[in-house]
């Protein structure tokens, strides 16, 4: 069953990336570049896949790129590209537009220009690694509004065969915690032995102690998450 109708205007190593895995998930993607090699790429991957100047209207008006339900602008460097195809895109009435910037600049280009949704990719990724390097214990996080994160971290030594309501997250540190990620030995279909990943939610209701290689999803602080790690490392 159709998820929708998406165009992808910009096959760079993103928009790639955004068009496969929309397909995947069972959308209706037409992928859109002016460079026939990337089209290529793409072409297997994608319902339709198109080389034309996303600059020029008349191409644009004959893919009814109006009818999409969303169009991801993810042209990249070529910001005169960007700014005159989300003008264009802006004519055309699309419903929803999402753009990728690359800069701070080219973000606040855009809001003027009147597009409420703006992504820096480039900028999230950086602050994901750099709290990652900070912290090895770290394996995912989410920023959230008045300085929350989600973080996934791997469940630190002294708190291995305790359960959760002996480490006092919420009095103690402020934490709350939203699920336990655990690994499972299961068969697959070819009958070998595979370790999977399962969630164990509201692990505080199930009375389970805490096994070496568990994996923590927390809300909190940064600061109550530095906390928590450091004191029972």
């Amino acid at each position: 069953m159709s998820e929708g109708k998406f165009a992808i205007i910009g096959l760079g190593q993103f928009g790639t990336s955004v068009a496969k895995n929309l397909s995947k998930l069972g959308a209706e993607v037409m992928a859109i570049d002016r460079e026939m090699e990337r089209v290529d790429v793409v072409k297997d991957d994608v319902a339709y896949a198109v080389a034309l100047d996303s600059t020029d209207i008349k191409a644009l008006s004959s893919q009814s790129i109006h009818e999409m339900d969303a169009v991801l602008l993810a042209i990249g460097e070529n910001v005169e590209g960007l700014l005159l195809t989300t003008v264009l895109l802006l004519e055309l009435k699309v419903k929803r537009i999402i753009a990728r910037a690359v800069s701070e600049q080219q973000k606040i280009i855009l809001q003027k220009l009147g597009v409420t949704e703006i992504i820096l990719p480039e900028d999230e990724v950086g602050k994901m690694t750099a709290e990652m390097l900070l912290n090895p214990e770290i394996q995912s996080f989410i920023s959230l509004p008045d300085d929350y994160d989600i973080v996934e971290v791997l469940a630190p030594l002294r708190t291995f065969g305790k359960f959760i309501d002996d480490l006092n997250l919420e009095d103690a540190f402020d934490i709350e915690i939203i699920a336990l990620r655990r690994k499972y030995d299961e068969y697959n279909k070819l009958g070998f032995k595979e370790e999977v990943d399962h969630l164990i939610r509201n692990p505080k209701d199930t009375n389970t102690t805490i096994q070496r290689g568990d994996k923590f999803i927390l809300m909190a602080k940064k600061e109550a998450i530095n906390k928590f790690l450091e004191i029972n490392s």
